[in-house]
């Protein structure tokens, strides 16, 4: 079981409160991301729950047992930091094994469990290695695994990718995201990368300034974000959002449209505009056009074939069944 309850919850450094008081429920088994921009809480929140920071009020829940004053060591959790932190001088048996022989678990369900570890993060070959003759791939795949060996009841994982080169990245998100099918153990997994996000997770929980914005699924946060907040970060490219005379057109402070939403022409269209860079990503293109009485240029999704030299004259056209709309404080309005 690993279902973990945040009751109330608060974290003060002095007289700075970091974490206000705030509620989540994790339930057994699913993938869960933290994510939002630098400095919203997102690792504070985790070492939280690991029991690596004290908390300054509230409840931390692991499977309906009280384990806010439970020291990390014993509540059942492994976490996998951005840091490798393997022992150099270690082949990578060693280093997987170290929280087993620390725990002076007997030697036969010690290789019993490594063995397994590495069958499951393609490990086997590589465990008479030292680090030192792995990539950071294979790395991080070794601190993976002397987390799999303790046999937690959830991982906690934070911004584990974020010291690998763009291609490792992609292969390390699939790899982690089938590691979760195949334990079927709850993940929490810090990142500012919402990408990660949209592709690893169950859930989502967009943070900002310690406080919960949203949680959902992907696609929930994406079709419908609950505010401004929300619909500007969730996305890639994010949401163009609008005020002004043409927002008010529409009934809302503000309108929100995604740039798979709006229509190019070269021949006719609601909003005037000029092209300004373009880019061409092979199967899709994004085009940044400049329009008259926008602050920002609105980014455009175009099949990748279409080619528009750089201050070409473009009309743009919204897609009013997919236009979000929201009120002078930033919220939803349905």
């Amino acid at each position: 079981m690993g279902q973990i309850q945040l009751s109330k919850v608060t974290k003060k450094f002095g007289d700075l409160t970091v974490i206000p008081p705030l509620d989540l429920q994790i339930e057994d088994g699913e993938f869960v991301v933290f994510v939002g921009p630098s400095g919203c809480g997102k690792s504070t929140l985790l070492r939280l729950i690991a029991g690596l920071e004290d908390v300054s009020g509230g409840q931390v829940l692991i499977d309906g047992q009280d384990a806010t004053m439970v020291p990390p060591a014993r509540r059942g959790l492994a976490m996998v930091f951005q840091s490798y932190a393997l022992y150099p001088h270690m082949s990578v048996r060693k280093n997987i094994a170290f929280p087993l022989r620390m725990a002076k678990m007997d030697q036969a369900e010690q290789d019993r469990r490594v063995t397994q570890a590495a069958e499951v993060l393609n490990l086997t070959d590589y465990l008479e290695r030292r680090p030192g003759q792995l990539s950071g791939g294979q790395r991080q795949r070794v601190a993976i695994g002397r987390a799999i060996v303790r046999e937690p009841q959830a991982f906690l994982f934070d911004e584990p990718l974020s010291n690998l080169d763009a291609a490792l990245r992609v292969g390390m998100r699939l790899e982690i995201s089938e590691l979760h099918k195949r334990l079927a153990t709850t993940m929490i997994y810090v990142t500012h990368d919402q990408v990660e996000a949209m592709t690893m997770a169950d859930k989502i929980v967009v943070l900002q300034a310690g406080r919960i914005e949203q949680v959902g699924s992907p696609l929930e946060l994406y079709r419908t974000p609950r505010n401004t907040f929300v619909a500007g970060f969730i996305g890639s490219p994010k949401m163009n959002l609008l005020s002004g005379a043409q927002a008010e057109k529409h009934g809302a402070h503000t309108i929100g449209i995604r740039p798979e939403h709006l229509l190019i022409s070269t021949e006719s269209g609601e909003w005037e505009g000029t092209v300004g860079v373009s880019e061409h990503l092979g199967s899709d293109t994004f085009f940044h056009v400049n329009c008259p009485g926008f602050a920002d240029p609105l980014t455009v999704r175009a099949s990748g074939e279409m080619d528009l030299k750089y201050k070409s004259r473009v009309f743009l056209t919204p897609d009013p069944a997919h236009l979000h709309r929201f009120d002078a404080q930033g919220l939803r309005v349905e």
